[in-house]
C-alpha cells in the first residue's frame, strides 16, 4: 500500500454498558457506577438525573458516535446525544462514552437504545423498563448473579 492510499477503517463493538455514571480514575481507569441492563420501579414515569451509556471499540480510524433512545414504538426519540469523535490507533482500544441527564421514560417497555457510527446504525439494544407492584419487589431476589 502507497502512502497516498488511505487506512483502511476497521471498527468493533466489545461491549455496551448502561450504568448511573462513570468516573476517571488515577491510571487513566474507568469507574463504573450504578451497571444495569433493566430498570424496574414502582411507579410510572420514572425521570433518571444521569444516566451513561458506555461503548468499547476495537479497531482503528477516526469515527462520529452518536446515541438515541427511542420509545418502545420506535417512533419517538427520548433522548439524542450530540455526536461526539472518537479516535483509535491502529490495533487500539477506545472509550465512548455519552451522558444523559433528566432522561424520562414515560411507560412501561423495551426502549430501543441505538449507536450510530458516521450517521449509520451500528447497534440496537434494548433496555426494558417495567413497574412492578410491592409484592412483587418483595418476591424478588437481591442477589447479585
Amino acid at each position: 500500500m502507497s502512502s497516498t492510499e488511505p487506512t483502511e477503517k476497521k471498527l468493533e463493538l466489545l461491549y455496551t454498558l448502561f450504568c448511573d455514571d462513570v468516573r476517571l480514575e488515577a491510571g487513566n481507569r474507568l469507574s463504573f457506577m450504578g451497571v444495569f441492563h433493566n430498570i424496574m420501579v414502582q411507579q410510572l414515569p420514572l425521570s433518571l438525573i444521569k444516566f451513561a451509556i458506555v461503548h468499547h471499540w476495537q479497531g482503528q480510524g477516526s469515527y462520529l458516535s452518536e446515541v438515541r433512545i427511542l420509545t418502545p414504538d420506535r417512533k419517538q426519540p427520548i433522548v439524542v446525544s450530540q455526536p461526539t469523535r472518537f479516535e483509535i490507533a491502529s490495533g487500539g482500544l477506545a472509550d465512548n462514552i455519552s451522558f444523559f441527564v433528566n432522561v424520562t421514560f414515560p411507560t412501561s417497555g423495551r426502549y430501543v437504545v441505538q449507536t450510530l457510527v458516521d450517521s449509520n446504525l451500528f447497534e440496537e439494544k434494548l433496555l426494558t423498563v417495567s413497574d412492578v407492584t410491592e409484592a412483587e419487589l418483595l418476591g424478588t431476589s437481591e442477589a447479585v448473579n
